[in-house]
């Protein structure tokens, strides 16, 4: 099987145990994730060949990243070293009322100081099926998105399947430019997009219609059907349009599904009612893990592909940490309706 490739940062999230606030911490769990490390992650754990492309300082926090990634068993071979630091996220994780906050310190981080040719993209994609990267490596800094580019570029050359998650994070993009000014042209190289309520709009001034997602409003998968219109007029190379949906009760309660939409028709995946959630972080890379196993595993079943990402990423809000650590066989029982939680003896 031809590898898929991912490209972005992976970071050291230091989070307070449990629901404890910043202010109470005099500790914290230590974890490695960043949002295309995460979907490799996840596809090594479905057995797909993965390599996670990057640049980590050569320190011992760097050396435990890498260890870290080549621990779930992801490709580390293109990494390459340099560079002052890696990014830190702090994360205090909310419950019921109250929501999660994220502190970042990535200033200066070894890939926001990337600099064009320190990767061989040609070489990086010998013998690989798939390019993914998300709209947080574009905000980094103006050589990460200039990178990202040039990865697209040299995918689209080859005739590699390029996807993103449109991720927008408005405590990111500080270095001079808006979203608006980068993304278009990067989108524009994709062939499978990924987003939710927020992206759309907040990229290219897209949006449905009637959605309030401060009010915790449940998603109407036909509301979606627009945007995903939208998105395809603007950027004819793509030719899937995915959306996560998002009801949020509390910060410990969610519903989650789903929406495909192939140009022709939409399809919605399985509802599900997530009533005790331990970690939400990473959320959307669990369903694009999923996404692309099922792109790849179930070819053109496309309902199956959806209902494995909803599934995948529905169990993702069960484990701590920003990777989803699941099997196929998990996914697909869940898939099958077994949402029972039983004891597996």
């Amino acid at each position: 099987m031809k590898k898929v490739i991912t490209f972005g940062e992976i970071m050291l999230r230091l989070s307070p145990p449990g629901n404890l606030r910043f202010s109470q911490a005099s500790s914290f769990d230590v974890v490695y994730g960043g949002g295309e490390s995460n979907v490799a992650v996840s596809l090594a754990n479905y057995g797909i060949p993965v390599e996670f492309v990057t640049r980590l300082p050569k320190n011992d926090i760097g050396d435990c990243a890498l260890a870290e990634l080549r621990k779930k068993n992801v490709g580390v071979n293109h990494i390459v070293r340099g560079g002052e630091r890696l990014g830190i996220y702090f994360l205090e994780i909310g419950a019921v009322s109250r929501g999660s906050k994220v502190v970042y310190d990535r200033a200066h981080s070894a890939i926001s100081e990337i600099e064009e040719g320190m990767i061989d993209w040609e070489e990086v994609f010998q013998d690989a099926q798939w390019f993914h990267w998300t709209g947080i490596t574009p905000a980094i800094s103006q050589k990460a998105a200039d990178v990202c580019k040039q990865a697209i570029q040299a995918a689209n050359d080859l005739g590699i399947t390029v996807s993103t998650d449109l991720n927008y994070r408005k405590n990111l993009w500080k270095y001079g430019v808006e979203s608006t000014e980068i993304m278009p042209d990067l989108v524009a190289g994709c062939d499978i997009v990924l987003g939710n309520e927020e992206d759309a709009e907040k990229h290219f001034g897209i949006h449905p219609e009637g959605v309030d997602v401060s009010k915790g409003d449940t998603m109407d998968a036909m509301a979606y059907e627009s945007v995903c219109k939208q998105l395809m007029e603007r950027f004819p190379r793509i030719n899937k349009v995915i959306i996560t949906l998002r009801g949020s009760l509390s910060a410990s309660h969610n519903t989650w599904s789903g929406v495909l939409y192939d140009g022709n028709k939409l399809l919605k995946g399985p509802d599900f009612d997530i009533t005790h959630i331990v970690d939400r972080v990473g959320g959307g890379d669990s369903f694009m893990g999923g996404l692309i196993y099922g792109l790849i595993h179930y070819k053109d079943d496309l309902q199956s592909a959806l209902d494995f990402a909803v599934s995948a990423s529905c169990l993702k809000h069960t484990i701590f940490g920003d990777a989803n650590l699941v099997t196929v066989s998990e996914v697909e029982k869940l898939m099958g309706g077994d949402a029972s939680g039983r004891v597996s003896r």
